[in-house]
């Protein structure tokens, strides 16, 4: 979906990393080779996505840092089209649909980090669910959103786990 609006792949993987989570952060070489992509073309998306106010710089000791921009006006829109894009609201639909009693539903592993690996992890939280419905879950979602999907399950967060919390009942 994105990736015909947004042509620049490198640009497109900035986006995913800094706003699928604002707690991410980067700097031009660690995120060069994150990327397995030179620093030149970092470089040159980091600036633009910098001078249009999206990513923040700052000063960490002698290293420029990169964040999203969480007072942009547009960084929750943002943010909604980048978890558009991954399928993270059909995932969050879809469980929900059949699943039972789900207390949390938490986005864990590469994309929790901000890394678009293709792999999305996701963890159920709660008791007496569905186990039956997950395995075909997991065809049914990544026909829809074109990545693969691994849904564990578990009573409680691993507090050791970096995650995203993509619902929470109330």
């Amino acid at each position: 979906m994105l990736n015909k609006l947004i042509t620049s792949k490198t640009r497109l993987r900035l986006l995913i990393k800094f706003f699928i989570n604002q707690a991410n952060s980067g700097y031009l070489n660690g995120l060069a080779s994150e990327f397995n992509e030179s620093t030149n073309s970092i470089r040159k998306e980091l600036n633009h996505l910098s001078e249009a106010g999206y990513l923040e710089k700052y000063k960490d000791h002698n290293k420029v840092g990169y964040k999203a921009n969480i007072k942009h006006p547009l960084f929750d829109i943002l943010q909604k089209v980048v978890y558009k894009h991954l399928g993270l609201e059909e995932i969050v639909e879809r469980v929900l649909e059949r699943m039972g009693p789900v207390q949390k539903i938490l986005l864990v592993g590469d994309y929790a980090q901000g890394l678009d690996s293709g792999t999305i992890d996701v963890v159920l939280i709660g008791n007496k669910l569905n186990t039956e419905y997950i395995e075909a879950l997991e065809e049914k979602v990544e026909g829809l959103i074109e990545r693969k999907v691994n849904f564990s399950l578990a009573f409680k967060p691993n507090p050791n786990q970096i995650n995203i919390v993509l619902y929470e009942r109330h």
